[in-house]
């Protein structure tokens, strides 16, 4: 008997109940993908040692103070059960090696030296487990010269696939960007990865690896410039918003000091509603404002002119004209508008908790929602070592 079959309410889908996951994760890319599959369904069993996983203590580490709470460690542990092995002993590595027998998906972010070291290398491991679907989730993946190089997704995802000089600003410095977001990218990946290779190991009753990185993620997920780099042996970095080629898809300011997106790509399709929407259908008459050519060749000019506009009036009033006249746009909303956001709330984006997590509030839902599946409370994550007994005494 699993943990997901004493009687607690089945979460997610039917396919997924049952399905044993083992997860040797640490901070973010894996546990992410862990979350998610707890969420459908899926019984994910954390392995920790003795110290936990340092996402657990990690505004402790950063000078924050240990009582700080930690939402981000809870929403990507949400659902699991916690076991600790003391994977430096060898009887720890033999429980290990019952719980992977008995399981499903083993699912891992350490790096390729250290799951060597636990003699947890992935072909020799699914060599020993044949049922197994193994999904490591790495900085650079399993082989090449820097399979063990240290990543975070700053490194892997953000500066080395290129993603962070693409998005630099007009000085040329180099995108930081906000953390776990490459991270969440690759968990998502990573998710896809292995329910592929499950779906098969149901038709074969084998296992294999599945093989995600960060530096892989981060190139798919440029690879548009990548593909016009091959192609042209060139391609434009972020343009800056006063020179923008395409002046309806840009951002722009109200007077309230509130910022928006037009998202009129193509713009001959899009003129005439924004003309409309900002009171100014004389400017069909200037040459510069007549069709998507004109635009892009002036483009320094009507953005200026867009600017003196839009500054005249708040964003609730052009928010109104915008939507009367059918523009295509978005708000820029800031992290306390984007959980105000109705839209948001109306699609399930948001999880209620469940009253068992300290500290805890709404939490952050997955990207997916299936029909005819209830939305229940954020499931808590598990205390360390909450449920290492349980875990060990189905083992027998």
């Amino acid at each position: 008997m699993t943990g997901m079959e004493n009687g607690a309410e089945h979460r997610g889908l039917s396919a997924l109940h049952g399905l044993r996951v083992v997860e040797l994760g640490v901070w973010v890319a894996a546990p992410a993908a862990g979350a998610l599959l707890a969420d459908w369904g899926a019984d994910v069993i954390k392995v920790e040692p003795p110290t936990g996983d340092p996402m657990r203590s990690a505004f402790g580490s950063l000078g924050i103070g240990k009582e700080f709470p930690n939402p981000a460690f809870a929403q990507d542990n949400r659902g699991k059960r916690s076991v600790v092995l003391d994977l430096r002993q060898p009887d720890a590595r033999d429980q290990l090696e019952h719980l992977l027998a008995g399981s499903d998906v083993f699912l891992t972010n350490l790096r390729p030296d250290a799951l060597d070291g636990l003699g947890l290398e992935p072909a020799s491991t699914v060599a020993r487990h044949p049922h197994l679907v193994y999904c490591s989730v790495s900085g650079y993946g399993l082989r090449g010269a820097d399979r063990n190089r240290p990543a975070y997704d700053i490194g892997a995802f953000w500066a080395r696939s290129g993603l962070s000089v693409q998005l630099a600003n007009s000085e040329g410095v180099p995108l930081n960007a906000r953390g776990g977001i490459g991270d969440h990218i690759s968990g998502l990946a990573a998710l896809a990865g292995l329910l592929a290779a499950v779906l098969e190991q149901r038709h074969t009753g084998r296992g294999r690896v599945v093989e995600v990185s960060l530096l892989r993620t981060g190139t798919y997920v440029l690879g548009w410039d990548l593909s016009l780099q091959e192609t042209l042996g060139k391609v434009a970095k972020a343009e800056a918003r006063d020179s923008n080629q395409t002046p309806l898809m840009n951002s722009y300011r109200a007077s309230d000091g509130r910022w928006f997106f037009f998202t009129g790509l193509e713009a001959n399709r899009h003129i005439d509603k924004v003309y409309r929407a900002l009171g100014r259908e004389d400017l069909h008459e200037d040459q510069r404002f007549a069709d998507a050519g004109t635009l892009r060749r002036h483009r320094t000019e009507v953005i200026a002119v867009l600017d003196e506009i839009i500054a005249e009036h708040p964003l609730d009033y052009w928010a109104e004209r915008f939507d009367r006249e059918g523009v295509w746009w978005a708000p820029a909303q800031g992290p306390a508008d984007v959980l105000a956001d109705p839209q948001l709330a109306a699609t399930d984006g948001l999880l209620a908790a469940d009253g068992s997590e300290p500290n805890g509030g709404r939490q952050i839902n997955g990207p997916v929602s299936f029909s005819d599946t209830p939305v229940l409370p954020a499931a808590a994550a598990p205390l360390l070592g909450e449920h290492t007994d349980e875990v060990l005494t189905e083992l027998t």
